[in-house]
């Protein structure tokens, strides 16, 4: 674009002139902000919050940078006599009709590429049912992954059609990133690990989004993954923020099915027998429930006895139940199971110590 072209806005009829004020309020408000934005993302990145006063003080001085192109560009186009901004405004007419205004049209470009991409994601619907399925959680996790993945290709690609429209060579600065990159890469193995490692556990379905797992000694619920890192929320409601290269090891109990067991204990003194035939019949009533029937995916199981503890005879029963029900078909049991030996007069017996004294003759 001839930068003379724009010079020559001041020449445009008023109303046509009030129309580019606008425009520029407009524009200036959401550079603004968007800087503002920019610099706040950038101190919540930061644990400490005493940088925050610096963080702000940059924000305000944006803001301050952004209203003063305005006065200065409204000052030009009017053609209002107050030195510097009449000068400042030809100046910054003059480099929008060179550069500025490519670079306002690829920066509108990327920043409605990144929206239509969150767009595009959030209209994929996912079944949500009662059940727990394996393919959803798939499907939840790769749609995170390529979210995230496009949207950083979409800046990527921004940031450089803006770097080349501004006369940088991106060529070169593209070769110089490859050989800092690679550079980079030996100081920050863990970071290469972390993705490889990401990348072959979405590849081999190893868990997903809305799996229960556990990781050496933390144990949550899979809240979100990309190839980097996994975040955990455990059952307290804490988030643990693991780095998938130090996941050497990972436990997943939500696959498919699972199972819960419960062992029940009787006094020694209790009819073992009697207490077995109580124990299999309420665990069979249980799986029978209608309003927990849908949660077991067999027949329960009474193993028997299961050991001889020093206070009490264990008794192990096991529920076969679909993904994530272990653990409520298991509370839920427990309560029955020790309304039901109240009932039958079977003891639960609690720990106990018997003391002999003997006397001895004088």
């Amino acid at each position: 674009m001839d930068p003379n072209t724009l010079v020559n806005i001041q020449d445009t009829q008023l109303w046509f002139k009030y129309l580019i004020s606008a425009f520029g309020l407009l524009l200036a408000y959401y550079l603004g902000r968007a800087g503002s934005r920019l610099f706040g993302w950038i101190a919540r990145l930061t644990a400490d919050t005493r940088d925050d006063p610096f963080w702000k003080m940059l924000a305000a001085g944006w803001w301050a940078v952004v209203l003063l192109a305005l006065a200065a560009f409204i000052t030009f186009l009017h053609d209002l006599k107050l030195e510097p901004l009449h000068t400042w405004g030809a100046l910054l007419v003059r480099w929008m009709g060179s550069r500025g205004l490519g670079v306002l049209f690829i920066g509108a470009g990327t920043y409605a590429a990144y929206r239509l991409v969150g767009v595009m994601a959030g209209h994929i619907r996912i079944p949500e049912g009662a059940d727990f399925e394996r393919q959803n959680v798939r499907k939840q996790t790769l749609l995170t992954v390529v979210e995230s993945t496009a949207k950083g290709v979409v800046i990527t690609i921004g940031a450089l059609l803006a770097l080349a429209n501004l006369g940088i060579n991106v060529s070169a600065l593209i070769a110089g990133a490859g050989i800092a990159g690679l550079a980079i890469s030996f100081a920050s193995q863990n970071l290469v690990r972390d993705v490889i490692n990401g990348f072959f556990i979405i590849l081999e379905d190893q868990f997903g989004v809305g799996d229960v797992i556990r990781v050496g000694d933390l144990a949550g619920g899979v809240e979100r993954m990309n190839l980097r890192l996994t975040v955990l929320r455990d059952l307290e409601g804490k988030v643990h923020f693991i780095p998938n290269g130090q996941i050497n090891q990972v436990t997943v109990m939500s696959r498919d099915w699972a199972r819960a067991v419960v062992d029940v204990g009787v006094a020694y003194g209790a009819d073992l027998d009697r207490a077995l035939e109580v124990i299999g019949d309420e665990a069979r009533r249980f799986w029978r429930d209608p309003d927990w029937a849908e949660k077991f995916t067999d027949e329960p199981q009474l193993l028997g006895v299961n050991s001889l503890d020093d206070s009490a005879v264990t008794i192990r029963v096991m529920f076969n139940t679909k993904a994530k029900e272990q653990w409520g078909v298991a509370r839920e049991f427990n309560r029955r199971i020790k309304n039901r030996l109240d009932a039958e007069g079977i003891e639960i017996p609690f720990p106990q110590r018997t003391v002999w004294l003997r006397q001895e003759e004088a």
